[in-house]
C-alpha cells in the first residue's frame, strides 16, 4: 500500500500533529522509495505522499497539506522551480526543499525567487537530510547558507532585493493592512532572523510567530517571507536592513 493511501486528515489526527508531514516529489520511483525508507525510521517524520510530476505534486500537496515538500529540481516540464512557485501560491505556509544533482548558480537563484527554504544536492547523506528537514520544519531558511557561500549568487540576490525595495518608494505609502505586531515581526525577519529568534526577541511563542506569518502572507497575497519583506519595504512600512 502506498503512502498516498495512508494519508489524510484522519491519519494525521491519529498520529498527532507534532509529526512533520513530508511529500516527496521526484519522477524516479526508486529515489522516492529510498527517501521514504530513510524517513520512515524517524519517529518525528511522516511521509504522507509521493508525486512524480507537477500535476500530481499539486494534487498531493492540496490533498495531504504537508509541512515539507522534497522537490526534484529536474522534474519533467514545467520543472521543479515552476512547480515550487505554483505550490507556494496555493500553500504559502509549506516549506519546500529543492534537491538538485549538481550545484548550479542559476538554479539556486531561481529557487530563492521561487520561495524555496533549502537547496541541497541529491548525494546528501541520510543523516544530513533528516537534519535539514527538521531545521526547515522549525522555521529555518537554510537557502541563505547557500547564498552566503557563493558570492556571485549573493550579489545577484542583493541587487534584485535592493531594486525591488527601492522600486515604488516615490509613491506615498498606503495604509498598512498589517497589525502593529505583524509589522514588528516583518521588521525582525528583514534583519535575517528565524522564526525562533523573532519569538525570543518579542517574548512570544514560535507558533505565534508562525501564525502571524501565515496572516501576513495571506493579507499581502505573497508566496513567502522574502516577498513579504520586499513588499513591506516598497510601501515604506519597514526599513531596509543596514549593510
Amino acid at each position: 500500500m502506498s503512502a498516498m493511501e495512508y494519508s489524510g486528515p484522519e491519519r494525521r489526527r491519529k498520529l498527532g500533529e507534532e509529526r512533520v508531514r513530508i511529500l516527496i516529489v521526484d519522477d524516479h520511483v526508486l529515489f522516492r522509495v529510498g527517501i521514504a525508507q530513510i524517513l520512515s525510521k524517524e519517529s518525528d517524520l511522516e511521509v504522507v505522499g509521493e508525486a512524480e510530476d507537477a500535476r500530481s505534486a499539486m494534487d498531493a500537496a492540496l490533498d495531504t497539506s504537508p509541512n515539507i515538500i522534497l522537490m526534484d529540481l529536474s522534474l519533467p516540464s514545467p520543472g521543479g522551480i515552476e512547480t515550487t512557485q505554483r505550490i507556494k501560491r496555493e500553500l504559502p505556509s509549506v516549506s519546500i526543499i529543492v534537491l538538485a544533482v549538481q550545484e548550479d548558480e542559476d538554479a539556486l537563484f531561481d529557487a530563492i525567487k521561487a520561495g524555496a527554504a533549502a537547496f541541497i544536492l541529491k548525494d546528501v547523506s541520510p543523516d544530513d537530510l533528516v537534519n535539514i528537514i527538521r531545521r526547515v520544519a522549525n522555521g529555518e531558511y537554510l537557502i541563505n547558507d547557500k547564498v552566503f557561500s557563493q558570492p556571485a549568487v549573493a550579489s545577484r540576490v542583493l541587487k534584485e532585493f535592493r531594486e525591488l525595495a527601492v522600486y515604488g518608494q516615490e509613491a506615498a505609502p498606503i495604509f498598512a493592512p498589517l497589525s502593529p505586531r505583524e509589522v514588528e515581526i516583518l521588521d525582525n525577519i528583514a534583519q535575517g532572523m528565524t522564526n525562533k529568534q523573532v519569538a525570543y526577541t518579542l517574548s512570544i511563542s514560535e507558533q505565534t510567530v508562525k501564525n502571524h506569518m501565515s496572516s501576513i502572507l495571506r493579507k499581502l497575497s505573497v508566496n513567502d517571507r522574502t516577498q513579504a519583506v520586499v513588499y513591506a519595504m516598497r510601501q515604506g512600512w519597514i526599513k531596509m536592513p543596514e549593510d
